[in-house]
């Protein structure tokens, strides 16, 4: 038995608690269970993966809880090559790719299994399900991801048993399983890159599901607008609460943390603590997104006018990056550079702040020296999927030297921050921050924009907060 509570209040246990906890429980093993409707795709990722590494036994665990304090842990999410190689989402898991004669693979997947009655560790262990929640018996995991499933408490001993096999595993998830296997750091790495290549392209299952995504933050920011003079009467955080709702009645969970930032918190990139007020006059940034109940998520962002008009001067601003925006999304077609529509969006920006004075132009010789940033600060986009920067592993000839392909699914997010404190531009301008996002599948002639049902421009924007604003 674990270690129990140095403070608990319970010393032992009598044998005739532990009997009497023994006996009388129903047979609940679930035979209704049908295979995973992702359970198709998940297996010709794994064959994808396979042809990689022939006559390689490859480990890709799911990872562990993570403890927040005592026996308090986070709310735990797998490992997201895991994921997307299983559609599984338990802990304390690893699936196995066992290498063949023929070059191929034999994939299985070990879980932690069911309590079984006939001890006390149910109701006392670590993992104990009393405490935590049923989890799926390895017959019922079986059945519905497709894979024969092992025992997880084997697993460091079947892997440690049979060494001679060479094996690559991804580090840094699963540190029981990582010490059975002698690997080679520079190989495990190549595991990992192949994993976010793999993820690059996504599937028709995996585009419905960022879809899905993408309605439920639709749906999570006009309840945000219908919230807005509550927000005014309390602070960010009332905004994030609100947002945070959708993502948890319609997903699984927010897919990072939400920035909700008023003010010149808008200036500010990742701005999460939200605890900032929310005036009339000031612009808000808001950017976030819902993760699915299979953990794919959404990436947008709005910057709206508090108190639902624009000032003149925000609108300059806004309408200077919806152009560098519109630039950038139409250089989003397949067969051209990944950076096409980075270097449109910038190369507008860098024009534009030239022409109002803040930087030295001309407007080519500014951007080639990336002067631009300043006031830019980051990138205009990223590949989404499981994660909100999703393939940040994958070979930079797959990603960021490649070029687009249909099925691609990224976000276009050029913005504007001048910072209070910047005595580089006049005072007016300082503390305004803009960023618009949306988020684009790469189709066969173009791309489609996921988040085309949040208005864009300053007008449409206007008059959708004049329609639900509270």
């Amino acid at each position: 038995m674990a270690k129990g509570r140095k403070n608990g209040l319970y010393s032992e246990i009598s044998e005739e608690l532990s009997a009497l906890m023994r006996t009388g429980w129903a047979d609940t093993e679930r035979h209704d269970l049908q295979l995973d409707e992702q359970a198709p795709y998940a297996a010709h990722r794994r064959a994808a993966l396979s042809a990689r590494f022939p006559g390689e036994r490859l480990v890709i665990p799911s990872g562990n809880l993570k403890v927040r304090s005592n026996d308090d842990s986070y709310p735990f999410r797998p490992y997201t090559g895991y994921v997307h190689m299983t559609g599984d989402q338990a802990r304390d898991c690893a699936l196995v790719l066992e290498p063949r004669t023929d070059g191929g693979h034999d994939a299985y997947c070990y879980q932690l299994p069911r309590d079984g009655r006939d001890d006390n560790e149910f109701w006392t262990g670590v993992t104990a399900e009393l405490w935590m929640g049923r989890r799926r018996s390895l017959a019922e995991s079986g059945l519905v991801l497709g894979l024969p499933c092992r025992d997880v408490r084997t697993a460091a001993d079947d892997l440690a048993a049979d060494s001679a096999v060479p094996t690559r595993i991804v580090r840094g998830i699963d540190p029981i399983l990582e010490a059975a296997v002698t690997t080679d750091e520079e190989r495990d790495e190549e595991l990992e890159e192949a994993l976010s290549d793999l993820r690059l392209v996504k599937d028709d299952w995996e585009i419905a599901e960022l879809r899905k995504a993408v309605d439920s933050t639709v749906r999570g920011f006009t309840d945000v607008m219908g919230e807005l003079s509550v927000a005014i009467a309390s602070s960010e955080r009332w905004i994030e609460g609100t947002f945070f709702r959708r993502a948890r009645l319609e997903g699984n969970s927010v897919g990072y943390g939400s920035i909700c930032a008023a003010g010149d918190h808008a200036t500010i990139m990742h701005w999460t603590d939200n605890d900032g007020p929310v005036r009339p006059g000031d612009l808000l940034l808001l950017d976030a997104g819902v993760e699915t109940h299979t953990l794919y998520t959404a990436d947008v962002t709005r910057t709206l006018p508090i108190s639902g008009t624009f000032t003149p001067l925000q609108r300059k601003v806004y309408d200077a990056v919806y152009e560098a925006q519109e630039a950038g999304m139409a250089a989003v077609r397949p067969g051209v550079a990944y950076r096409d529509f980075h270097e449109a969006s910038q190369r507008h920006l860098a024009a534009t702040l030239v022409e109002w004075g803040f930087i030295e132009g001309p407007a080519e010789r500014a951007y080639e020296l990336g002067l631009q940033r300043r006031f830019t600060m980051a990138g205009t986009g990223h590949m989404l999927g499981l994660d909100v920067h999703d393939c940040a592993q994958a070979r930079n000839e797959e990603y960021v030297d490649g070029v687009l392909e249909p099925g691609m699914v990224l976000t276009v997010e050029p913005g504007l921050y001048f910072q209070p404190d910047d005595l580089t531009v006049p005072e007016e301008w300082r503390g305004i921050g803009v960023r618009i996002e949306d988020d684009l599948v790469v189709t066969e002639d173009g791309h489609e924009n996921l988040s085309a049902g949040l208005p864009r421009s300053a007008d449409d924007i206007e008059a959708w907060m004049g329609r639900v604003a509270g």
